[in-house]
């Protein structure tokens, strides 16, 4: 019996060893959340997205649009061309201030005076014509109580003419624009000049177009390419080697069509002594006559040529009819006297004068500004 009980009670206590090693076998396999170390929750925040870049279009270069210059007024710009031509000028009149303020007027003075008058390109019959009456006014009015300059003023201002019409013609009719050819040997800056008539025009609110007819020289396409772009204007251009009248035509086509108020047509330098290049200039003016009437020739001549100068004037103008004159160069030269020459020659006047190289250097021509001038006046 004893023995019966001591097996149950041994098998009693294996059952239970064999339970508790079970128990913890499960409990070690568990993993426990671990103990916090803090009195507040820290919830971290969800991971942030990051959004890969969007694909941009490659930039595009916008350019610059050009600055257009704001030409210089009319008024101001004769203001300081009329001081800049007295500075330049003033040589010639006082040489011949200092001749007729001579105690003695005798013949070895006039003689000085004709001088003076024929080196500043005067011509002969004007410089005769000039003296002759000179001579009559200081000997009747009274000879040392006439005001020497006075008189030679007056007389200067009747040579070179008040009472032509300098004004130019850039305007149309019947709703055509103007048209304004302007022609010239190589050399005496016709581009330079088309592109400061623009200047003024613009400075007037008038609307421009630039025809560039001079084709062969691409330089000078690209000239008066720039000149346009500077005051905002239109230039109609074409390849070099274009035949200079199409172009021409395209120039005032494009004034028409655009409802401008003028159109400019610079022409190649053209040799006097070249019959085939001058009946060129000629044809270039009968085609733009198929569309709207030349309203102004200019020609545009070097105030230091002299005498060849007024061949070259000839010339020109039996071609195409010439209408007004521009001397260039007028500055750092004594020849003033070119002014009256080329009027007596050609029976036109001078209408513009140019006194050196800036944008604005370009003015209408004043008989009485210009004598004034040449005296040292003002």
């Amino acid at each position: 019996m004893d023995l019966l009980y001591l097996i149950a009670l041994i098998a009693v206590v294996a059952v239970l060893a064999i339970g508790a090693g079970v128990g913890l076998l499960v409990r070690g396999g568990r993993k426990q959340p671990p103990a916090p170390t803090g009195g507040t929750d820290v919830i971290a925040p969800p991971p942030t997205e990051v959004e890969a870049p969007a694909e941009t279009a490659p930039a595009v270069e916008v350019p610059e649009a050009p600055v257009l210059e704001k030409p210089e007024g009319t008024a101001s710009r004769l203001v300081r061309l009329r001081q800049r031509l007295a500075g330049s000028q003033g040589g010639l009149g006082r040489g011949l201030l200092s001749l007729l303020s001579r105690d003695r007027l005798d013949e070895d003075t006039w003689e000085a005076i004709e001088d003076v008058l024929l080196t500043a390109d005067v011509g002969v019959a004007p410089t005769q014509e000039l003296v002759e009456k000179l001579r009559t006014r200081l000997r009747v009015e009274g000879g040392q109580t006439v005001d020497a300059r006075t008189v030679l003023r007056e007389e200067l201002i009747a040579l070179v003419d008040p009472d032509m019409d300098r004004r130019l013609q850039v305007s149309g009719a019947d709703g055509t624009p103007g048209v304004v050819l302007v022609v010239g040997v190589n050399g005496t800056g016709k581009t330079t000049t088309v592109g400061k008539i623009a200047r003024i025009l613009v400075a007037e609110d008038r609307s421009v177009v630039l025809g560039a007819a001079d084709t062969f020289r691409a330089a000078a396409v690209e000239q008066l390419a720039t000149w346009g772009e500077r005051v905002g204007v239109d230039v109609v251009r074409g390849p070099e080697g274009t035949d200079p009248a199409s172009v021409a035509f395209e120039s005032v086509k494009e004034g028409i069509d655009t409802k401008a108020d003028t159109v400019i047509v610079d022409t190649a330098g053209r040799l006097q002594n070249k019959a085939g290049l001058m009946d060129e200039l000629g044809k270039v003016k009968r085609v733009i006559e198929k569309q709207a009437p030349v309203t102004e020739v200019l020609l545009v001549l070097d105030a230091t040529t002299g005498q060849n100068g007024m061949i070259q004037a000839r010339v020109f103008s039996e071609v195409v009819n010439v209408t007004g004159i521009v001397l260039t160069k007028l500055d750092g030269s004594a020849k003033g006297g070119i002014v009256v020459a080329v009027q007596r020659e050609l029976g036109v006047p001078v209408k513009l004068v140019g006194l050196g190289e800036g944008a604005d250097d370009l003015a209408p021509f004043d008989a009485a500004a210009f004598v004034d001038a040449l005296l040292g006046g003002s």
